[in-house]
């Protein structure tokens, strides 16, 4: 009897490169909370955190693994190649995060008082969180678009670009609610509407190219996209200049961190996490303006 199974299975999809470092993050990231849910342990926000991401991240590879070996993805109302090249940014940012948060926060060099067992659970937790995260880099190293190559716009340079503005600017948001005070003058709040308007323009930016319905816009995506990196930029220049001289001008603020200040629950620890992280995307948006002269839009692929 012949088979007819056949071309409904796409074998380069756990073939080929991609497909490879797609069944290692499968592999380290089942793992990785494995090890950690069955002895290593995990507790407050950090930890939870953690479980999160290396759970998450899992899941929607299991999908896409699934997805381009049954072609299914075909069917789904999404630009595939743009969904994925998110994905395995964003997965990025957070497998390295987590890889880092995870062994600063719950591994220790001697057995007391956890035990050895539970210290080497998850000292290999670690490990595999941090070969995660070098699967998902691997992945966006394989699948970024090359000079001349006609690709999805979150494969390239300023579509990775947006994932990391959108992650740096979560950061920001985190030190914000964590006592920074930025309700005390007029101009600090001014500096939290630009982090939060370039942050939801920025996630617009990313919806519409995963789903594909840039070219249903009655409006040139495309020079949007510029025109709004080119005022993102000058707004965060702005945040970049109000943001340190309110927080630590002597006149405003505290030049020095407070002596009495308790680790953890500083209002200054925050504002310098805010500044340095303002800097971290002006710079990205530097970048992504610069990069968005030489790209164009591809939002079927």
């Amino acid at each position: 009897m012949e088979s007819t199974g056949g071309p409904y299975l796409n074998t380069a999809a756990v073939t080929s490169p991609v497909g490879i470092a797609r069944l290692l993050q499968m592999t380290f990231g089942c793992t990785t909370f494995s090890l950690v849910a069955h002895q290593g342990g995990f507790s407050a926000a950090y930890g939870t955190f953690c479980m999160f991401v290396w759970t998450f991240c899992f899941a929607i590879t299991v999908f896409i693994i699934a997805c381009e070996f049954t072609h299914l993805h075909s069917c789904l109302s999404l630009s595939w190649g743009n969904f994925t090249a998110a994905f395995a940014m964003l997965a990025t940012l957070m497998s390295i995060t987590a890889a880092v948060i995870y062994p600063l926060y719950f591994v220790q060099v001697g057995c007391y008082p956890i035990g050895c067992e539970v210290r080497d659970f998850r000292i290999a937790a670690s490990v595999f969180a941090g070969l995660l995260f070098v699967t998902y880099a691997t992945e966006v190293f394989l699948t970024r678009a090359k000079p001349g190559q006609v690709t999805s716009y979150m494969a390239t340079v300023s579509g990775l670009l947006k994932i990391v503005q959108a992650f740096v600017a979560c950061i920001i948001f985190g030190a914000l609610v964590n006592d920074s005070q930025y309700g005390k003058y007029v101009a600090t709040q001014w500096c939290v509407a630009v982090y939060s308007f370039c942050f939801v323009v920025t996630v617009v930016v990313v919806a519409f190219s995963v789903t594909g319905k840039t070219a249903l816009l009655w409006f040139p995506f495309e020079r949007s996209v510029v025109i709004y990196t080119f005022g993102a930029v000058l707004l965060y220049t702005s945040a970049a200049v109000i943001w340190p001289v309110f927080c630590f001008d002597s006149k405003y603020g505290s030049p020095r961190r407070p002596g009495l200040c308790a680790k953890g629950k500083c209002p200054w620890d925050s504002q310098l996490v805010i500044a340095i992280f303002t800097y971290v995307n002006l710079l990205l948006y530097v970048l992504d303006l610069a990069y968005s002269q030489r790209i164009r839009f591809v939002s079927h692929i």
